[in-house]
Formats: C-alpha cells, structure tokens, sequence
C-alpha cells in the first residue's frame, strides 16, 4: 500500500498517541523507542533537565521517527532548534479511499479536497491532504497519474 521509501522525522504533543495513530492508523510496525539521555536532550531542546523521548515505526517501504520533547515544568523548547510540532509526513498510495477511512477513523482531519498536482515530477497525480491528531500535515500522492477528461478539439 506505501509504495515508497520514506524516512520522516518529527516533534509530537503526545508520543503514546502518536503511536497509537500510526500504529493503528495507518498500519505501521512500532520497531521500538528510546530514550536520549539528559545531556544529549537538553543540547538539541535548548533547556537544561529536558529529556527527549523517541518511537521508531515503519514498513518495509516506510519508516517514521516520532520525538517527544519533555522539558521541566514552567520551561519551553527552543523552537528554532528542535522545530517542535511541525511535520510534512508523505506517502505514496495506491488506494485513497481506504487510506483517507483510515486516517479519519484514528481522528485525523481532512484538509480540503484531493486535488491534481499541476507540476514537478508528480504531476496529473492526485494529492490527498489530512492532518493527525497532533496537527501535523499527511499528504497522499497517487502512484499512477489521475486519468484527465478529454478535451474534445472537433470543429
């Protein structure tokens, strides 16, 4: 069903419910977590005591890295250095629906309609975009390019 090889990584609110959406959402393996150690955790966050905690899943043709960043209470990541909360996570996919069910049946959102990517080496393929429970960005890219209505040139 994923068709290419992927390897995403990005920050999340919440690392057992992001399993669990990828986990059973979308049917990716849960390969294992990890957790940084402080000092590691406190370079990359930018805070003193935080801890970063992480869940590999993935497929033969897919892999998707999940980062949680814990830090002491009243103390916020930098954000220009650990990004937190924000990720493009694409797939290629053979069959929308079945996928598009998928997401919203684990409580992703649906952004817009699917639409024909217009250029780029995707282009006549169709794009379906949703978003996860942590509000991070799914995209969908149809493997075979969309069929086209003919336009008719008779005079």
């Amino acid at each position: 069903m994923i068709a290419s090889m992927n390897h995403i990584s990005f920050t999340v609110s919440d690392l057992q419910r992001s399993i669990a959406f990828y986990r059973d959402g979308l049917g990716l393996k849960l390969l294992g977590t990890m957790d940084r150690d402080e000092a590691f955790s406190s370079k990359v966050t930018g805070v003193p005591g935080a801890t970063l905690k992480i869940a590999f899943l993935g497929t033969t043709n897919c892999n998707v890295e999940l980062i949680e960043y814990l830090t002491p209470q009243g103390r916020k990541a930098d954000t220009a250095t650990c990004n937190v909360g924000s990720a493009h996570v694409a797939f290629n996919v053979e069959n929308f629906q079945e996928m598009i069910d998928r997401v919203l049946a684990a409580g992703g959102r649906m952004i817009g309609q699917p639409t024909l990517i217009p250029s780029g080496r995707h282009k006549h393929r169709q794009a379906v975009y949703l978003e996860d429970p942590d509000n991070n960005t799914i995209e969908f890219i149809s493997v075979e390019t969309a069929k086209l209505p003919e336009v008719r040139t008779d005079s």
